[in-house]
């Protein structure tokens, strides 16, 4: 493991005004789907207003059903870049496709791989190519190796700019939508050091417990959280079991530092 290229990335790195990776933890935010401007800009006003330092919103969405909703596509990049410009806010979304490369890139900050195409490795080689950021989300039953090898095939196309997110595993429990592996975060930080994020809002699928498990990635070294939110969680066109609204966002921000600052 120590031959790979992806242990020599960047731990830390510029993002818009912030530095990821560093002492503070970084907050990103927003709908599960981008829905329309009006929505996007009401979020995104209010998320700025309580610290979020990168705005998410999914365009194209990898979804299981093929009738369930898509995403809003190709329109939804001119909303991500307008709401980028006018709030001063780097903005983050999944790529699914290598076709969709090029007209993202010029309008996003950062590019997220879901869980689905962890395992997509032309996708991984060509998104590397944009020297954006990358952040790779774990594949639903992938082992810590597997997530590993997935970040090396990024890093061994020359960008060392990859942010592990832990989105929770596949398991026996079905209580909760999966189950966070909050034994990775640990062992990321402790014997590789490289950036790790947690989404809490697909790791459990239950918007009453996204709060606590926040807590809990943050106290065990996480650099930071992605988190889906809504000014109307109950009218959110996807995920709406389990998006927050601005106020418990607001409540993750402010404890989430408090704990941090225990452990600095």
């Amino acid at each position: 493991m120590d031959e790979l290229n992806v242990i020599n990335a960047k731990r830390q790195f510029d993002i818009g005004n912030f530095d990821f990776g560093g002492k503070e933890k970084i907050y990103i935010s927003g709908p599960c789907s981008v829905e329309s401007y009006d929505s996007m800009r009401e979020i995104a006003k209010e998320l700025k207003a309580i610290g979020v330092n990168m705005l998410r919103g999914g365009i194209y969405k990898p979804r299981t059903s093929p009738h369930d909703f898509q995403g809003i596509g190709d329109d939804g990049l001119s909303i991500l870049s307008s709401i980028k410009k006018e709030f001063d806010i780097p903005v983050s979304t999944e790529i699914l496709d290598i076709r969709d490369i090029e007209k993202a890139v010029n309008h996003i900050d950062v590019i997220q791989i879901g869980t689905r195409n962890m395992y997509n490795y032309t996708l991984l080689n060509e998104v590397a190519k944009t020297k954006l950021p990358i952040i790779l989300k774990r594949g639903m039953s992938a082992t810590i190796r597997e997530w590993i090898l997935a970040a090396e095939y990024i890093a061994k196309a020359g960008n060392n700019k990859i942010i592990f997110c832990e989105r929770g595993i596949r398991s026996f429990e079905t209580i909760t939508r999966n189950t966070i592996d909050i034994n990775a975060v640990a062992y990321m930080k402790e014997v590789y050091n490289l950036p790790v994020i947690v989404d809490p809002s697909h790791g459990t699928g239950i918007r009453d417990i996204v709060k606590r498990t926040s807590f809990a990635a943050i106290a065990c070294g996480a650099d930071g959280l992605i988190i889906e939110s809504h000014v109307n969680p109950d009218n959110a066109i996807s995920d709406a079991a389990q998006t927050i609204d601005i106020k418990t966002m607001k409540e993750i921000i402010d404890t989430g530092n408090k704990i941090n600052s225990l452990l600095l």
